[in-house]
């Protein structure tokens, strides 16, 4: 029975490496695939490939896009003075939800966090001050959570934005303490930007 069972186990540990996927998940995860036709299972395991193959980093703000540039970036009507810096795509996504918000994007893939060995390097940071370099950006917005690496981070940024001569600002959390932002939703995220300060 084990070794029939190796196979179930494997596709198993696979989603339970998804982040926020938890063992109970996972198996639950499996059996749906277990149960479905062959030609659907094919239909499911081919979406993940064709995305893993299509979907890429916007060379300009290092979001996610199956296209040259992302849809934000080479939409000419976005005010792209205004960039927003976020942690993650899904920060993006929360953010277009707000629908007010018609400035540009850059996505750090991360925050500064030495307990998690993460530093300035590794993430986007060389990319966004490449993109200051023409006098185009008036004002950052650092859209980053409200906890102690979001707020490292955004005061990080802020040191090596402000001598630069353009506006930094930081969201009012009306969130918050060390809540996420992907979870807010959009009257608070409105409120948020609307009520920016200085740094």
């Amino acid at each position: 029975m084990a070794e029939y069972m190796v196979a179930l186990r494997k596709l198993e540990e696979q989603f339970a490496r998804l982040e926020g996927v938890g063992r109970k998940s996972a198996t639950r995860m499996a059996f749906a695939v277990l149960e479905m036709e062959n030609e659907a299972a094919e239909e499911f395991a081919n979406a993940i490939l064709e995305a893993k193959r299509s979907i890429h980093l916007c060379p300009v703000c290092q979001n996610m896009t199956d296209r040259e540039l992302c849809p934000v970036c080479s939409d000419l009507y976005r005010d792209h003075s205004v960039i927003c810096v976020v942690t993650d795509v899904k920060a993006v996504m929360a953010m277009e939800r707000v629908k007010d918000f018609r400035g540009v994007y850059h996505v750090l893939h991360g925050v500064i966090s030495p307990m998690n060995r993460v530093t300035p390097e590794q993430l986007k940071i060389k990319e966004l001050l490449t993109r200051l370099e023409d006098d185009t950006v008036k004002e950052i917005i650092l859209a980053t959570n409200a906890d102690i690496e979001g707020n490292a981070t955004a005061m990080y940024l802020a040191h090596l934005i402000k001598p630069l001569g353009i506006k930094v600002t930081r969201l009012a959390y009306g969130i918050p303490v060390g809540a996420d932002l992907n979870y807010a939703d959009e009257y608070t995220l409105m409120q948020a930007l609307e009520g920016r300060r200085d740094m």
